[in-house]
């Protein structure tokens, strides 16, 4: 095991750039970034986000982020709101198309992750999340990242 910083942070560079090498070989035959499919997939639970919550979530900073939201409502994938509880902030949230466009990559990077066998057993993926949740909380991280609908706590509090 890594005990350097220098060497862990190699294999976790290494690591995220393969998987995203490899995520970005599905989503190229939908045209679509892996910026874009963060934000799809975190608006699909419905609910809206902040652009603060969206940014942090896609990585990216908030001139990007702009640019690429702008992009996603010419193509009809989603609308921006005024928030109700804060009038002075905005919503992004999936348009019907959206959600469409959002399932159908999922399907197709869940399918490729997949087949012909899994990257890592059950218990391995739960382990590594598990073990990637805690050195980002030590490393002071804004909170616990996963794919799990009620356990991502993405963004600032606001």
């Amino acid at each position: 095991m890594a005990r350097r910083p220098h060497e862990l942070l190699h294999l976790l560079t290494r690591a995220e750039r393969l998987s995203v090498r490899r995520v970005q070989s599905v989503l190229d035959e939908f045209d679509c970034s892996v910026e874009a499919w963060r934000v799809l997939d975190l608006l699909s639970d419905g609910e809206g986000h902040h652009m603060t919550a969206v940014a942090d979530h896609a990585f990216l900073p908030a001139p990007s982020l702009t640019k690429l939201i702008d992009q996603l409502v010419d193509q009809n994938l989603v609308f921006r709101r005024v928030d109700p509880a804060d009038r002075r902030r905005v919503l992004v949230q999936l348009t019907p198309r959206g959600m469409g466009r959002r399932q159908r990559l999922s399907r197709a990077v869940l399918a490729d992750w997949g087949e012909p066998e899994p990257l890592l057993a059950e218990d391995e993926e739960e382990q590594l999340e598990t073990l990637l949740n805690l050195l980002a909380g030590a490393l002071g991280g804004s909170g616990k990242v996963t794919t799990a609908r009620g356990e991502r706590a993405v963004g600032r509090a606001r």
